[in-house]
């Protein structure tokens, strides 16, 4: 199994969101950064992710989500009415994917960026990296299991 972060913007789409959905299933679409991309390319049923909302304060990871459905093209790169549109994606070769996460589990309280960088093992996290900005991001296993221990 693989462990990620996967980040949101609350007022695109909140762990509210998430929970209020039929089954707290989802696809996670309009990532349009080539490295984030590719992490969404190597993502397999079963991978549990880390659910951040990122730009409001403070920023938190509010609970785990489960990988439900592997990469398969996101829709949104096809539809000029969307705001992840993509003119120069190709329909026989899409640029972009997406996959399906459902909702796992709440962290209450949710576990706020600035503590993270309190705690030991977690210095070389690619969250807490200066200048990271990736909407989808590998977390180590240690760094899994020193997060989870904040929360039982």
């Amino acid at each position: 199994m693989n462990y990620w972060l996967v980040k949101t913007e609350p007022n695109t789409f909140s762990w509210d969101d998430l929970k209020s959905l039929p089954e707290k299933k989802d696809h996670w679409e309009g990532v349009r950064n080539y490295k984030a991309r590719n992490y969404l390319r190597k993502m397999k049923k079963g991978d549990r992710a880390f659910f951040y909302h990122s730009i409001v304060q403070p920023m938190s990871i509010m609970g785990i989500v489960e990988v439900v459905g592997e990469a398969y093209p996101d829709y949104t790169q096809f539809d000029p009415k969307s705001n992840y549109y993509d003119p120069k994606s190709p329909k026989e070769n899409p640029r972009w994917v997406m996959v399906d996460v459902q909702y796992k589990k709440d962290f209450q309280p949710p576990i706020t960026r600035d503590s993270l960088k309190e705690i030991p093992g977690l210095g070389k996290m690619v969250l807490l990296k200066k200048g990271t900005r990736l909407s989808v991001q590998p977390v180590t296993a240690e760094e899994w299991k020193i997060i989870l221990s904040l929360r039982k």
